[in-house]
């Protein structure tokens, strides 16, 4: 699997993320197996959130075995540092480790949320102890909707953060120029500070328009040409993008690990991608 420098980390993650929001719902074997089959793959990035239901207790055992051979990223939600404090010891236990590689303010959407963050005895203090302690290397910031590029970039003028987890796909990017114009100044500059960037929904279709079929919020593309037309043109469209993390729900990892063997050239994932017409924002 292609790896890439994580920015100023420095880590050569594999473009691949390992998107443990996957677990939060299944039993160990099914989690024991999944994580089994990303490391085989050659998949050396787990990211994984306190609030992704029983994910980093299901992640636990395999970490333990396998913690100086990956990169671990988890997140908190969490708007007061005191909060924020007690849930990384919490994550630590869970996942069975104590050292994190990247903390992360999770889903900070809007300004408002990022004020929260930035507010005397807001969640940042604990990422700056955190990071001061040794308890964990690296801090980030993550977020959701189409207003994350925007809030993250101011996000990067209040702090240094060292990663960012953002929202991309060919049909966020391509339909709406508004986010077009935000993303690609966020993307300007993480290059500019090298703050890692990561990107999530790659493969999102569109919102779910029946039955819960799988267990992403949204309803993701299934077909092996769709998701390899997807995954081939975030990367290959963004050589800054370290990697972007795989959806989740457990059966489509490996058609994920498929497709990033098998990559299109961005031209001809475009104009897959282009022709498909129920393709469209998630984000409603």
């Amino acid at each position: 699997m292609e790896k890439r420098r994580l920015g100023r980390i420095g880590h050569p993650t594999s473009v691949l993320v390992y998107g443990a929001a996957a677990l939060g719902e299944v039993s160990q074997q099914v989690a024991d197996e999944s994580l089994a089959q990303a490391l085989a793959a050659g998949i050396n990035h787990l990211d994984t959130a306190a609030s992704y239901g029983h994910a980093e207790e299901r992640m636990g055992p395999t970490v333990a075995r396998v913690r100086e051979q990956v990169f671990l990223a988890t997140k908190s939600t969490e708007r007061r540092a005191e909060d924020a404090w007690r849930e990384l010891n919490r994550s630590l236990e869970r996942l069975r480790t104590d050292h994190i590689d990247l903390w992360q303010v999770h889903a900070v959407c809007e300004l408002a949320e990022l004020d929260a963050v930035f507010a005397p005895g807001g969640a940042i203090e604990a990422f700056v102890r955190a990071k001061e302690e040794g308890i964990v290397s690296w801090v980030g910031i993550t977020g959701h909707t189409e207003q994350a590029p925007v809030v993250h970039a101011e996000a990067l003028r209040r702090h240094d953060f060292d990663s960012v987890l953002t929202p991309v796909n060919y049909q966020l990017y391509t339909a709406d120029a508004v986010f077009r114009d935000h993303f690609d100044t966020l993307y300007a500059l993480v290059q500019e500070r090298d703050v890692a960037l990561r990107t999530i929904k790659a493969i999102a279709r569109r919102p779910w328009t029946g039955e819960h079929r799988l267990a992403t919020w949204y309803e993701p593309f299934t077909d092996a040409a769709d998701i390899s037309a997807a995954i081939s043109w975030v990367l290959g469209t963004f050589t800054g993008i370290a990697g972007l993390a795989t959806a989740g729900e457990t059966t489509l990892l490996g058609r994920a690990i498929d497709a990033e063997a098998h990559r299109m050239d961005p031209s001809e994932a475009a104009a897959h991608l282009a022709r498909i017409e129920d393709y469209r924002t998630i984000f409603v």
